[in-house]
């Protein structure tokens, strides 16, 4: 049992990347605002974490010749939902979904489209709801520093009398969230009857069968489980990605490079994460705890799979990352703690899940 653990530091230098549209108390009817947390008299912003799914999902979808497989969308009058089919859509197995049996009969796919190889939307049993916990979690992203927010004005002159004035809001913030993927649950489908692992239904479970998918027992739930190598192109493929996200509202204004500035990455024993506390607002900016680090690889120690690899752009709080470096070759964690571009990093440890010898974190 193992898996993913990491964190990612955006750097948002005037941005406007998740909006809440009209705010209620605004001084006007056309301003849009950014979505914010007040708490003991400071403003934080923040990116939800439907928003980054959301970036992940369209980068996985349009990169050129992408192996990523998407699950058909089938929408109805207010609902909608995925094909639910974990065996051969990537994300209905790594963003995992929650199915009901339709009653009406107008409902039709609205986005994707089946495979070649299938005919038509596997259908749901009578009485019978699917769900599947997603093994990939993500937090909110969120300013590590209090942020003053910018009441930008902006008028429409293109059209003839006066010009029409609107309103939006911006904000230069550092955002910090924290991810997970559990290796376990990747490529395997529970045929449970508890909450979140009711993944199959009679057609699915069939289909596993027919497609001699291995019979396992994980966590003490039945389950059916995909090959290794197919599992293994699934959570690469995912995790390669954090390398190139892109997205965001409002990059028509106010456009901004979502590479991480700084991202923490390791296969670890447990889903806890213990790379929340390197960054923080020590004195009004944000800085490396080196004292939390030292201190988290100790206590965890014994629960890294792998080298911690961090991603840290040059350029970006670079005395920081001096601090980080020279806090490594102090303690002696060269060989345990990786620094470079978090572009390269992103790239060795999805080479890393490849790798034989690390078959097990998938067990």
């Amino acid at each position: 049992m193992a898996f993913i653990t990491g964190s990612i530091l955006l750097d948002a230098p005037a941005s406007a990347l998740n909006n809440l549209g009209a705010e209620d108390s605004a001084r006007t009817d056309n301003i849009v605002g950014v979505k914010k947390i007040r708490t003991a008299g400071e403003t934080y912003v923040y990116v939800s974490a439907q928003a980054f799914r959301y970036w992940l999902r369209v980068g996985l979808e349009t990169a050129e010749e992408s192996p990523w497989r998407s699950s058909p969308i089938i929408r109805e009058n207010k609902i909608a939902y995925t094909d639910a089919n974990p065996q051969v859509y990537w994300d209905d197995d790594l963003f995992g979904y929650m199915r009901a049996k339709s009653q009406k009969a107008d409902s039709k796919p609205k986005k994707g489209k089946p495979l070649e190889t299938e005919a038509k939307f596997m259908d749901v049993e009578e009485k019978r709801d699917l769900t599947r916990i997603s093994p990939f979690r993500v937090s909110t992203f969120v300013s590590v520093s209090p942020v003053r927010i910018v009441d930008d004005f902006g008028t429409m002159t293109r059209q003839q009398g006066d010009p029409v004035p609107y309103e939006h809001q911006f904000y230069r913030a550092h955002l910090l969230g924290l991810l997970s993927l559990d290796l376990t649950c990747a490529g395997t489908f529970f045929d449970g009857e508890r909450v979140g692992i009711k993944n199959l239904d009679e057609n699915r479970r069939n289909a596993a069968k027919e497609a001699n998918l291995d019979k396992v027992v994980v966590r003490k739930q039945s389950a059916f489980r995909l090959p290794l190598e197919e599992r293994t192109s699934r959570v690469k493929a995912l995790v390669g990605a954090l390398a190139t996200l892109a997205g965001g509202a409002k990059q028509t204004q106010h456009y901004t490079d979502l590479t991480p500035a700084v991202i923490f990455l390791a296969a670890t024993k447990h889903g806890n994460n213990p790379f929340y506390r390197m960054l923080g607002n020590v004195s009004g900016q944000t800085e490396f705890h080196k004292e939390a680090f030292l201190q988290l690889m100790e206590v965890y120690a014994d629960s890294f799979l792998s080298p911690v690899y961090v991603g840290w752009a040059k350029g970006f709080l670079d005395d920081e990352r001096k601090k980080l470096e020279s806090t490594i070759s102090e303690a002696g964690l060269s060989s345990r703690v990786h620094v470079a571009h978090p572009v390269e990093q992103v790239r060795r440890f999805t080479d890393e899940l490849g790798k034989p010898e690390n078959a097990v974190w998938f067990d």
